[in-house]
Formats: C-alpha cells, sequence, structure tokens
C-alpha cells in the first residue's frame, strides 16, 4: 500500500479564484455531451430529509449526496449538499451548504475535498444557459426570472455568457430584492432590466426561469405562449400542471431524477406522466442525437434539476488548476 497520499484541500475563495463563469460554462457544455454519448456516468441523487417537507427531524433542510463520473475529464466523486432554513437563516448563513469530495477513479485515492457551495450555484445557472443554447438558434433573448437571489444572479451571469440579454424581467417576493438585483446586474445584461410588480408581468420573453422556494403552482398555464420555454428549477413545483400535460417538448437533464423529484414529481407519481412523455434529455441534444430548436408554435418545458456529475467536472477543473497555481492545503488522511 502506497504512504503519504495527501488529500488537497480548497475553501470557497481557492474556487473562486481559479474557476470563471465562462469556464463553468464551457465544462457544463462537454459534460452534458457525456451524458449523451454515454461517458458521463450519474446514478440518481439520494435525499436525507431533514425536515424540508418531512415531519421529522424539524431542522427545514435537506441533504443530497449525488455520485458520478466523467469520462471527459476520467474522474470520479460525490457532492454532498443541501439546503437548510431554521437556524441557518437565523446565523446568516447562505441557504446552500455543499462539500465535494475527488476520487483518482483508477486507485479510489482521495485527491480533493473541496467546497461545493460556489460551484452548485455557478453550474445550477450554467446549466439553464447551455439548455436554452440549444433550444434557440439566435444570439439575442429576453427572459423572465423569478427569484432575486444568488441563484437568480447566477442564472444572469451564464445565460449572459452565450446571449444578449435584450430584456430580463425580474419577478422576487420582496419588492428590495428585485430593486437591488436590478442595480447588480446592469453591468451583465446588455439591455434592459425591468423590475415586474407581478408575476405575470415577469412572465413574458422567451425563456421564463423560475429559481424559486415556492411551494405554490404560481405560473399559470396561460402565461406561456408559443415560441416560449419555461425552466421550473427551484425545488418545488413552480407551475400549473396544465401547462406540464400540455406542453410540446419536455426535456430534462436526468430522466430518472426529474421522474422523482422536482416539477415533474407530482404527476409522476400520480402515474400522469412517464418516461415516455420525455422528448430528450439535454445530454442527447448536446451529443447531436436529437434536436430540441424550438418552433414558433410549440411551448417547451425544461428541467435540469441538477447532477452530481457538473458538480465533479467543474471541481475537477478547478482542482487541477488549484494544483497549478500552488492553491489549497494537504491531509493525509491515510
Amino acid at each position: 500500500m502506497a504512504n503519504g497520499i495527501k488529500t488537497i484541500l480548497l475553501n470557497q475563495e481557492d474556487v473562486k479564484s481559479v474557476i470563471t463563469m465562462k469556464d463553468v460554462v464551457e465544462i457544463v457544455d462537454k459534460t452534458f455531451k457525456g451524458f449523451g454519448e454515454g461517458t458521463t456516468i450519474n446514478p440518481p441523487k439520494v435525499t436525507l430529509d431533514l425536515g424540508e417537507t418531512a415531519p421529522y427531524p424539524p431542522y427545514q433542510g435537506f441533504m443530497n449526496a449525488m455520485p458520478a463520473y466523467v469520462g471527459w475529464l476520467d474522474t470520479a466523486g460525490i457532492k454532498w449538499a443541501g439546503g437548510f432554513f431554521g437556524e441557518r437563516k437565523k446565523l446568516g448563513l447562505p441557504y446552500i451548504t455543499s462539500l465535494i469530495m475527488l476520487i483518482d477513479p483508477r486507485v479510489g485515492n482521495f485527491t480533493a475535498v473541496m467546497d461545493g457551495e460556489f460551484i452548485t450555484n455557478m453550474r445550477t445557472g450554467a446549466q439553464v444557459a447551455v439548455a436554452l443554447k440549444y433550444i434557440f438558434d439566435k444570439k439575442t433573448i429576453c427572459v423572465g426570472l423569478f427569484g432575486a437571489g444568488r441563484q437568480g444572479r447566477t442564472q444572469t451571469m451564464a445565460i449572459s455568457e452565450l446571449f444578449d440579454i435584450e430584456e430580463l424581467r425580474i419577478y422576487d417576493i420582496n419588492k428590495e430584492a428585485s430593486i437591488k438585483f436590478a442595480e447588480d446586474m446592469k453591468e451583465v445584461v446588455k439591455g434592459k432590466v425591468l423590475i415586474a410588480d407581478t408575476p405575470e408581468q415577469a412572465a413574458k420573453g422567451d425563456a421564463i426561469v423560475c429559481v424559486t422556494q415556492s411551494k405554490d403552482k404560481f405560473i399559470k398555464d396561460k402565461w406561456i405562449k408559443p415560441g416560449m420555454v419555461l425552466l421550473p428549477i427551484g425545488s418545488y413545483q413552480e407551475c400549473e400542471d396544465e401547462f406540464i400535460m400540455g406542453a410540446d417538448k419536455i426535456i430534462v437533464d436526468h430522466i430518472d431524477q426529474t421522474m422523482h423529484r422536482g416539477a415533474l414529481a407530482g404527476l409522476s407519481e400520480a402515474g400522469k406522466i412517464t418516461e415516455k412523455d420525455i422528448y430528450a434529455t439535454i445530454g442527447e441534444l448536446a451529443a447531436g442525437l436529437k434536436s430540441g430548436q424550438i418552433e414558433k408554435d410549440e411551448r417547451i418545458l425544461c428541467v435540469p434539476i441538477g447532477t452530481g456529475a457538473m458538480d465533479i467536472s467543474v471541481a475537477a477543473v478547478a482542482y487541477r488548476k488549484a494544483i497549478e497555481k500552488g492553491l489549497g492545503g494537504e491531509f493525509t488522511f491515510v
């Protein structure tokens, strides 16, 4: 057995110093292509409910275990991540909490352990941008965005890497959050940032992106017109069942996961939506196996709920760049 196998430890500042949103968008795109080609291996996430929806224990949170192997980087690992309100919110801590562990898939040595919150927020924005890349064959886009928090910002940053945002309409139940968002994002968005007073005012444009914790089905079927795509990627169903059932195409990132969590879960459990109703995965679009281009008379539902493979791929690139720069600490676990 080898002696003194060292694991690199990277904190959030280390990760931030070596990874940009441009990097993350490119990494996510390549990893989606791997999904389509079969070289990205990603089992469904396992969720530990710590009071997010379960009555016990009463901690208003959850944790996900998300393993994956990414072929184009020949790396593997697992993300342990979740979100908490309750005591965490009282302490002023971010909703997301996360660590990522990487291994050498040939021998199983742990090569790195790092913060995962920053990577989670960045790749969640990037996966939406990449999905839109395969849905819209144009450079300019109008966006309706629900949620003016950290995720709203990374969504905007990522979409701006691939599109010129002509108009972004932002809605948040906290009007002050929307005002601050508009100020923060004016340098990112090439066009106008408009603050919506009502949800209906924000539900306009080419793409409607929902990154909220709402338990209400607040997006109405009638708001989504032909030529539009809706991406409800918060933790709960954010749109009416009527739209889901009436969408011309349903595109997802991971079929097994989206059948059990997120916008499709309730209808799947009721037997009203099955795998046969899924038109394509984003991986199939990225690999050129199917066309995701929206037609002018189509309404598309796209659900990139998030996979460990995206976290592992971004973490692997961050690890390699950190090694080159001599960042991080070292610890010998064995």
